[in-house]
């Protein structure tokens, strides 16, 4: 067994467009087996409020490391090929490096997407999403204002999503050391109702859309025994970040026609089997008893995905909630969260308490003992207590955004939606306009649901309970207003 440090090692699992309906301990009724998920909840905490900062990736992932709602930059939509530059600027205080300061090695390996700077051959930074600016970059030179620069030791991954966005390359710290040479041939490509958001950009010979994430697993793998080898004394941060399972749905050739459900059941299969080796990494090499595991997504599941899904196989990924990826309802947000710690998370709990993954920040900060500067985790409450298998909450509400930077604001059974309409996907748009739900009342500006009595949010409360509404209007004004939705730690 491996010596174990005076803090917990931590593994972070991030998947991309994971469901709640998409893991069979959230959802009975899913087609595809994950046993591996099921037996993180089994051997340790099921959360099933759990909530990504945003409705889509690049803010979500910017709130992670920042334990701030991205909407205070303010920052619109996703980074595509090389946009930039870095959401979290130079100064500002990430995960990593607050582990950091405890001696904790750190790594992400996969998927980056919070903004970094190439630059063109004069040397000139560049920010730009989209195919052109791709074409531009000066491979000989270093990335700037990526993961290296913002706290993390090792990286190696992508700037973007790996499989759409224009740049088919991997980055190796700092650098991409294999450039690409031609534009991606998608002809080669699986054709199929999952295959879709596969934009036609630049990709390197070494690059094989379909294994990506065998790659960021071997990667990740590597680490894990690197660290053992040498240094099993000192805590690591391995932040695994997977293109799985956000389109395409490229399951890898040992995954294709392993479940009944399709190239996206399978590519959910391959996640889940991933999860499982990292899980049997750990204990093979006997650092499991000291290794805090986590695994979330970054935001609910994709349109076309769930439609699809629905449609072919009877498999919902937003099961059992209201809107999808894009969405202020709970579709959009509500995320699987699963945690393993041995010796701290009670086995086969369910914790229904509310969370939000900017709490991550505080959380590693109050695992190392450390305090929090006022210029820093605005949005973030430690859930440590709730990790080892507390019960009471941890934060007062919790704020949610969509990438049109609509607010919305959770206060215990209350929700109160400061926009009309989904904030994310119009759905009088051909091929989800049967999902549309009529709102009751139509004059009002906002939206307000008892999720207790109504989950589905399909009785909006405004008209019916206008001081409910204005109160949890004026407190998410407060919160925008004030810099902050949590208490300074010295409070």
């Amino acid at each position: 067994m491996a010596p174990a440090s005076e803090h917990p090692n931590i593994l972070l699992i991030l998947a991309d467009d994971l469901g709640y309906g998409d893991v069979g301990c959230y959802n009975p009724e899913s087609k595809v087996a994950t046993p591996n998920l099921d037996r993180i909840a089994e051997e340790g905490i099921m959360f099933t409020d759990a909530h990504s900062p945003s409705t889509v990736c690049t803010p979500s992932r910017y709130s992670i490391l920042t334990g701030r709602m991205a909407f205070r930059i303010p920052f619109r939509g996703v980074f595509t090929g090389a946009g930039g530059p870095c959401l979290i600027n130079e100064d500002r205080l990430t995960l990593p490096e607050i582990l950091g300061k405890k001696g904790y090695r750190t790594a992400l390996f996969g998927k980056w997407h919070i903004g970094l700077t190439f630059y063109d051959k004069d040397g000139q930074p560049m920010h730009e999403d989209g195919l052109q600016p791709v074409k531009r970059i000066d491979y000989s030179r270093r990335i700037t204002d990526g993961p290296l620069d913002r706290g993390f030791d090792e990286f190696f991954g992508t700037a973007s999503c790996p499989t759409t966005d224009w740049l088919y390359a991997f980055i190796d710290g700092d650098r991409i050391p294999v450039p690409p040479a031609k534009l991606l041939d998608r002809s080669t490509l699986p054709d199929h109702e999952w295959s879709f958001d596969c934009r036609e950009g630049l990709i390197a010979p070494d690059f094989d859309l379909e294994e990506v994430d065998e790659v960021f697993l071997e990667k990740s793998v590597a680490f894990l025994e690197k660290h053992h080898a040498e240094s099993p004394e000192k805590p690591f941060f391995l932040m695994h970040s997977t293109q799985a399972v956000h389109l395409p749905s490229f399951p890898a050739a040992k995954y294709k026609g392993t479940t009944e459900a399709g190239p996206h059941g399978d590519f959910i299969s391959q996640f889940d089997a991933n999860v499982g080796t990292l899980l049997e990494t750990l204990d093979r090499l006997g650092m499991a008893e000291n290794t805090l595991v986590i695994v979330t997504s970054d935001n609910g599941p994709e349109v076309g995905t769930v439609v699809n899904m629905r449609e072919k196989h009877d498999h919902d990924g937003a099961r059992p909630w209201r809107g999808l990826k894009r969405d202020n309802w709970e579709g959009g947000h509500r995320v699987p969260f699963l945690v393993r710690w041995p010796g701290n998370a009670p086995a086969g709990e369910t914790c229904k308490q509310t969370i939000c993954l900017t709490d991550l920040f505080a959380t590693g900060a109050e695992i190392t003992g450390q305090g929090i500067p006022a210029n820093a985790g605005e949005d973030s409450a430690s859930i440590l207590s709730l990790l080892k298998g507390g019960k009471k909450p941890v934060r007062e509400f919790t704020l949610h955004q969509t990438p049109s930077l609509d607010l919305a604001i959770r206060q215990g059974e209350w929700k109160y939606l400061d926009h009309k309409g989904s904030g994310g996907n119009s759905y009088s748009k051909k091929g989800i306009e049967h999902l549309a739900i009529p709102d009751n009342a139509p004059d009002t500006p906002g939206q307000l649901y008892n999720l207790t009595e109504d989950p589905g949010e399909t009785i909006n409360l405004v008209g019916k309970n206008p001081q409910k509404a204005a109160e949890m209007k004026k407190l998410l004004t407060q919160a925008k207003e004030s810099g902050r939705s949590v208490p300074m730690a010295s409070e």
